[in-house]
């Protein structure tokens, strides 16, 4: 049996029942009430009446000023009276009671009801129909269902109007099983027979369970009780079917219905629509156009969201054109979802007419086509929506609110979205999951990962969401091994979902988490989440990153391959410098029928360029177009590397001038970096130069144009690069390396002196520096502080500390495999070289660039 998540903890036994919650009744001191009455008595006998004789026409007339008074809605006044009635022992008409009650439910005055309730339970022991049934109205309607069920059981006897009230009222709470109960004890103990009121009620309940094994019970007892024929009966059955799922059922009702209103139409056809059957339900609203019943506002927002939901363009404009034609245009409801369909199809210079049509706005129809601006990857337009909202006057709900913070983040406008936080704290908006979960989205893409995680840590109730976007967003923000404690963490109380462990596996990538990745990979195996997405190729990506080729393999001939899984294993390949591997591969991608796309032939142009293999890059750039890919200027960059590379610069240059687009920072940077290989000053400082015109705030840049002037010994210009850094506020970040060691990740930065095996590791790297020092190999002495300086910065040498570690904790033979946050040195290269033919271990270093894969002293980069 289904159950309610918040179902009250008590029996449905009336006559057992005690008020919850309620305050015990202190009665006041007869004596009081005594001498009280006598004082009146003497006041009156000096007036000259008689109290005896006047005693029952004083009870009548203060029951007959109480109806007027509810009669004429004062509610205070009649309060004052009956207080001022059972202080003088004056009894209240049954009668009289029904009136004020009935007002207070019609005042909504909470506190005089239960005022009242009080005064009635003081005087009697039992209620009686009429006046119980009030009370069971008053309280149902105000969400008061302890007192309701109490009420109920201090009822010496109940109609059907009481049952139904008190069904109703737990209903419409959403305690549909204690709904159902009383249905079937109203029928099974209280002898009452339903009415067409009851089946529309519980046949409501039975739709919301849902249920519908109960929900045909039900409908036998519809036809047992002969309501059948009932149109708001029969109405409520096609409900409770489609709520259920069972729409053949529900359309075999509608089939046998003698006469149908509009309400019996727009069930039928939104049930359809719910139940994922737009096209038969946009027939059956031509077949209802066709017997001439007009549609209504419910009808027409309906088949307009079908229309959404199809993404059939043409006939959403020809229900555009009858909703103009049959005047329904004017109606804001309409206009709100005609624009969500025309934003939703991609149309939105249509939706963008139909808002601008609209002579009223509410929030909707603004959070409407901000995020439909933001669903067409149209951020500046969300953001100026959103500013045109501001000015007319209209406030920001948190759907609002929400989808400006994903448009800041796309654009990285860090500035509207402090301005959006700041509102949405004024605003008390920022407690809603969905708006601190889109803070930290923002933040973390505005690169302020710091007030993401006090935005995440004041969630007092985290979703799933809330956890995915703080692991990415430290993903993002290089902070990976920070992004797999907080995957640790989620673990203990959530199940993560694919984008979870799709930003979990990204993290494993970047500093080689092997053992972690394989766990995920073993809760997507035992699991099976996300296997029919994109979680095989993020699996893909982990292995391919950390160096395990074969298992990559493996699993990439154990599933279906797309074109992003022949990427991914291009991708790696083209990092090794395994040119000849990356066009082989490639072919097989073309015989296998994958269609190729823009990041593959960055992959084979890169992986050509590493090899040195000039002749075969240009064939393939050539050709992109027969593929049907245009060239984008980061295949135009790779072409610049791939000429660059091999040395022939003045044609790379020449190359550049004949671009047809204007070449960008990447290009010229692919140039700097050839200069940088071949020490080529002059053409240098002009790529330089064409960089910091546009671009003057990426480090890597300036890291390329000193490294530039330091193989060159120009000490004087590195001097005055490091000087541009430093008035642009630009830093380059701590070297930082990775190594896994027994299933642990273990972090080493450049100036790390708290390791806890820092003195052993130090001891270690001496003595291959003592040993490279005696045979001639360390250029040491012969640097320049400048030179030291700047491998300091650049470098960091963090990935020494990560493979001493690693030989310090792992057996003799074991290969040893690094991962890097900057570019090796050249330093560093020959260190890791010596290394690795001294100790006759293979050691794999991914610095940020390349894949190098040392073995017996040399290494796969080819220098």
């Amino acid at each position: 049996m289904a159950s309610s998540s918040q179902t009250p903890h008590f029996h449905l036994h009336p006559s057992k029942s005690k008020p919850f919650h309620r305050k015990s009744r202190n009665h006041r001191n007869v004596n009081f009430h005594r001498n009280f009455g006598i004082r009146k008595l003497i006041l009156r006998k000096s007036q000259g009446l008689s109290v005896l004789s006047s005693s029952s026409s004083s009870t009548h007339f203060s029951n007959s000023q109480l109806h007027g008074l509810c009669a004429n809605g004062k509610l205070d006044e009649a309060i004052k009276v009956v207080a001022s009635m059972r202080e003088l022992r004056v009894s209240v008409d049954e009668d009289a009671f029904v009136a004020l009650v009935r007002l207070c439910e019609w005042k909504r005055a909470h506190e005089e009801g239960s005022k009242v309730y009080d005064i009635a339970m003081g005087s009697m022991s039992s209620l009686g129909v009429e006046l119980g049934n009030a009370f069971l109205a008053m309280f149902v309607r105000f969400g008061n269902l302890v007192d309701a069920w109490y009420v109920f059981g201090k009822m010496s006897e109940r109609d059907l109007f009481s049952w139904n009230v008190l069904v109703g009222g737990y209903a419409k709470q959403g305690y549909f099983d204690e709904a159902m109960c009383l249905y079937h004890r109203m029928l099974w103990v209280g002898g009452v027979k339903p009415d067409v009121y009851t089946f529309p009620c519980v046949l409501r309940t039975c739709g919301g369970i849902p249920d519908l094994a109960r929900g045909r019970e039900v409908h036998v007892h519809v036809v047992r009780y002969g309501y059948e024929l009932e149109i708001d009966v029969v109405n409520a059955l096609i409900t409770m079917y489609v709520k259920c799922g069972d729409v053949g059922s529900a359309r075999l009702v509608f089939d046998r219905m003698p006469r149908r209103d509009l309400i019996s139409w727009n069930a039928m056809i939104s049930g359809y629509f719910e139940n994922g059957m737009c096209c038969e339900g946009l027939e059956l609203f031509f077949a209802m156009r066709g017997l001439s019943v007009d549609p209504d506002l419910m009808t027409m927002t309906s088949v307009i969201s079908a229309c959404e939901l199809i993404g059939d363009g043409r006939l959403g404009r020809d229900i555009h054109a009858y909703v103009i034609t049959s005047g329904f245009a004017v109606d804001m409801s309409v206009c709100n979802s005609l624009t969500q369909m025309y934003l939703y199809a991609g149309s939105w210079r249509e939706a963008e007419k139909v808002f601008s049509r609209m002579e009223r706005k509410d929030i909707v129809s603004w959070t409407t086509m901000i995020s439909g601006y933001e669903y067409n990857f149209l951020p500046g337009k969300a953001i100026d929506a959103y500013r045109m909202m501001d000015q007319d006057c209209v406030k920001p709900d948190e759907i609002a609110v929400a989808a400006v913070l994903s448009a800041c983040a796309t654009l990285g406008d860090l500035d509207t979205g402090v301005e959006l936080h700041k509102l949405a704290i004024k605003a008390r908006l920022v407690s809603y999951v969905i708006v601190a979960n889109n803070l930290i989205n923002m933040y973390s893409k505005c690169k302020c990962i710091d007030k993401a995680l006090d935005v995440f840590h004041n969630i007092p109730r985290k979703n799933v969401i809330s956890w995915t976007s703080i692991i990415a967003g430290l993903r993002l923000n290089n902070r990976c091994f920070e992004a797999l404690i907080f995957f640790r963490q989620m673990k203990m109380t959530l199940q993560p979902n694919a984008i979870t462990l799709t930003a979990a596996l990204a993290a494993c990538a970047r500093i080689g988490a092997l053992m972690c990745g394989k766990e995920i990979h073993a809760h997507v195996l035992r699991t099976g989440v996300g296997l029919d997405d994109f979680l095989p190729n993020a699996l893909l990506d982990m292995y391919v990153r950390c160096g395990r080729m074969n298992i990559a393999w493996n699993l990439f001939n154990s599933q279906r391959n797309d074109v992003s899984s022949w990427n991914i294993l291009l991708t790696g390949y083209s990092e090794r410098g395994q040119g000849s591997v990356v066009v082989e591969l490639f072919d097989r991608m073309i015989k296998s029928r994958v269609r190729p796309d823009e990041i593959t032939f960055i992959s084979l142009l890169c992986g050509c360029s590493k090899s040195q293999m000039v002749k075969e890059g240009l064939t393939y750039f050539s050709r992109m177009e027969d593929y049907g890919v245009t060239p984008n200027l980061k295949h135009y960059a790779c072409v610049v590397d791939l000429l660059g590379r091999a040395g022939e610069l003045e044609e790379a240059h020449s190359f550049i001038q004949r671009m047809p687009v204007v070449p960008d920072p990447a290009v010229w940077g692919a140039l700097l970096n050839a200069c940088r290989i071949h020490r080529d000053i002059k053409l240098g400082e002009l790529s330089a130069k064409r960089i910091f015109e546009v671009d003057k705030e990426s480090v890597g840049y300036y890291i390329l144009l000193c490294n530039l002037y330091a193989d060159c010994n120009k000490w004087r210009e590195v001097a005055k690069v490091r000087r541009m850094m430093k008035e642009n506020g630009l830093t380059v970040d701590a070297g930082c390396s990775w190594v896994e060691v027994k299933g642990k990740v273990h972090a080493f930065l450049s100036d790390d002196k708290y390791h806890p095996q820092t003195k052993e590791i130090n001891t270690v790297l001496e003595r291959f520096y003592q040993k490279m020092r005696e045979v001639g190999l360390t250029k040491t002495s012969s640097m320049g502080e400048a030179e030291i300086s700047r491998d300091e910065i650049f470098c960091g040498h963090s990935e020494r500390k990560a493979i001493a570690f690693g030989l310090i904790n792992t057996v003799p033979g074991m290969p040893i495999w690094v991962t890097k946050n900057l570019n090796m040195c050249e330093s560093c290269h020959d260190t890791v070289k010596f290394i690795s033919k001294t100790v006759r271990r293979e050691i794999s270093v991914r610095d940020a660039e390349h894949f190098h894969h040392f073995r017996d002293g040399e290494c796969s980069c080819g220098e």
